[in-house]
Parts: C-alpha cells; structure tokens; sequence
C-alpha cells in the first residue's frame, strides 16, 4: 500500500520503519522538511516528503505528531484528499508534559475527537496504547503464543478493517475498540494503555475503563512519567 507518515519521532519513525519492511511504498514527512528526513529515510526504504506531500500520494495517511502540533499542520492538508483515504491518530493528549492545555479537550472532547475537528477528516484512533520499544521488537507471526493486542476505534467499519489488517501485518492481534465515542478506553492511564496486553486481556481492560475518570487516568500517567525521568 501507499503509506503517509506525518511524524518521524518514535513513533512515526518506528511505524515508517516496519512498513517499509513489508513492502509498502511508505512516505514520511515532519515540520522540518523532507531534507531533513533523508537519511533515515535512506535507512528505512522510506522516501522523504512534505506533509503535503505524504498525505496527497497515500492510500493510509498516519497522523504520529504531539497533540498541540495537530493545529499547526496546513489547514487544507487534506482538502484535495479522497475520502477513501484512511488517517489514522497515534497521539495522545499530555497536557502538563507537552501539549499545554487544549480548552475543547479539557471540557470533556476525546483526543481523537478534536484532532478530527482540526484536520477536517474523520479519524481511526490506533497505535497510541503501545510504546515504540514494543512496537519495534515485539510483533510476531500469526498465531503465535502470547502476542500482543492493539486495539483500534474509529465510527468508518471499512477504515477501521483496513487499519486492523495493518495491525496484524505489523505482528499484533487486532482488536475492534468500537466507535470513535470508545478510543477514550485507550486514552493515556487507562487499563489498555500500555501494557502489552493479548487479545482476551485488553478486551476487558477496555471494558473496565470508567470514562468519568478520564481527566484523573491522564494525570496519574503524566505523574508516573514524571517520576521515571528523575
């Protein structure tokens, strides 16, 4: 397939990387320009591009940026885009850490929501609940014992099965998380976020998120974040 990555940190760079290995026809794309991406791009069998660029020639569009920098992307970046194309959102929201405050979110906006509503496309909320240590050296061949879950939300049915068959060719089992109105259940601190989880286990640690803690999930991760960095 023909991949758009916008992000070339650890986890578009790491997304990019894998792609590319099996064969897609991947592009990646940062702030700084395709000059800048040249020679990881060079190592990876990826090829550097513009943001506008990587969305306009790809099939998948995987949006792997901070949340605050979603604003800043071109406002028409995808307004001669099919409505084929399936953009996917990695990120997640950190307010104390990175972000800054983002009222909308704050006011009870999912992420993905509000990253939807800023680049005028609906959204497949996936890759967010995994860290890029374990997206890079833990995927496995299908049906072996103890793979990993990732799970994957998003209102379009068709999207969503393209980004689930992703999943799996990535070496994880794909998990339908629901609707767009459900990715909260893989929101920073929840009990899908980041645990490596199989199927069966990340299935009910979505079930048991409680959305009223949505807010208090996200603070207890960004503290426990901080208290690793010291």
């Amino acid at each position: 397939m023909k991949i758009g990555v916008i992000g070339a940190g650890a986890v578009g760079g790491t997304l990019a990387r894998l792609l590319a290995k099996l064969g897609n026809q991947v592009s990646i794309a940062n702030s700084r320009g395709p000059e800048s991406l040249t020679a990881l791009a060079t190592e990876i069998g990826a090829s550097p591009a513009s943001v506008v660029d990587a969305a306009k020639a790809a099939e998948i569009v995987i949006v792997a940026i901070p949340t605050k920098a979603v604003a800043d992307l071109p406002q028409s970046l995808f307004a001669n885009v099919p409505g084929s194309v399936v953009v996917v959102d990695t990120g997640n929201y950190h307010p104390e850490l990175r972000d800054g405050r983002i009222d909308a979110i704050d006011r009870g906006m999912l992420d993905s929501e509000w990253v939807a509503q800023q680049l005028g496309r609906p959204v497949i909320k996936a890759f967010n609940n995994i860290l890029a240590t374990s997206l890079l050296e833990k995927g496995v061949a299908r049906g072996m014992t103890g793979r990993i879950a990732l799970s994957v939300a998003g209102d379009s049915a068709d999207a969503k099965a393209t980004v689930l068959r992703l999943v799996d060719d990535l070496g994880f089992d794909p998990v339908d998380g629901g609707e767009l109105d459900d990715s909260w259940r893989q929101q920073p601190g929840t009990p899908a976020y980041c645990r490596d989880l199989d199927a069966p286990a990340l299935r009910r640690a979505l079930a048991e998120a409680d959305r009223s803690r949505i807010a208090a999930y996200r603070a207890e991760r960004e503290a426990e974040i901080r208290g690793s960095a010291r």
